[in-house]
């Protein structure tokens, strides 16, 4: 339990702060675009391409590691790039105010990149005893038929029938009947009776 809430107060956490540092690093990105000749819906959505260049590289590189997979080069450099490209266009926002005013602006991005991978850590953390959990054992899933339950799947109701009267014929006591034989494999007696000759007559006199 503890665990539990310590994993969702810290998830609460995080997002949180990458909300409230996309919202002003989208604001940053975007007055930067209109000082530099864009306006209407194209200002409005050339910051959302780096933000979600970010998260879409993120998703991937997650799913890939979830997945025991190769993360792909594609990911790790859209990653990359989506990286630099917030950063810079937040450094550039606060350029006019000096080095200050650049780091100051440029720390929303920074703190935005920072949750974005930390969300990814608590997801992977969160899936991998789930995995663990769920993933049968190998002796487990190998040995949940017997062999001789496989064999009797194999068999037709003739073959199967002659291997139960051999086997009790092996065992202590009388054989088996030839009406527990028939209704243990829903035939007639008749061809029950059939099978067990072929083993009579085969036997020497």
């Amino acid at each position: 339990m503890a665990d539990r809430l310590t994993r969702i107060t810290t998830a609460l956490a995080v997002g949180i702060v990458a909300v409230v540092a996309a919202v002003i690093s989208y604001r940053h990105a975007y007055e930067l675009v209109r000082t530099h000749g864009e306006s209407g819906a194209t200002a409005r959505l050339v910051p959302i391409t780096v933000d979600g260049l970010i998260w879409a590289a993120s998703m991937v590189i997650l799913d890939a590691s979830r997945r025991k997979q190769r993360v792909p080069p594609l990911a790790k450099w859209s990653l990359g790039v989506g990286i630099a490209a917030t950063i810079g266009a937040n450094v550039a926002h606060g350029l006019s105010h000096g080095i200050t005013g650049a780091i100051v602006s440029a720390w929303p991005a920074l703190a935005l990149v920072g949750s974005f991978e930390l969300l990814m850590m608590l997801t992977r953390n969160v899936a991998s005893p789930a995995q663990a959990q769920e993933r049968p054992e190998p002796e487990a899933s190998a040995s949940v038929e017997p062999e001789s339950a496989r064999t009797k799947v194999e068999q037709d109701p003739e073959q199967a029938v002659l291997t139960d009267y051999l086997a009790s014929l092996q065992g202590p006591g009388r054989p088996i009947s030839q009406r527990a034989l028939a209704e243990r494999h829903g035939i007639d007696r008749r061809k029950v009776r059939q099978v067990i000759s072929t083993v009579t007559q085969s036997e020497p006199a």
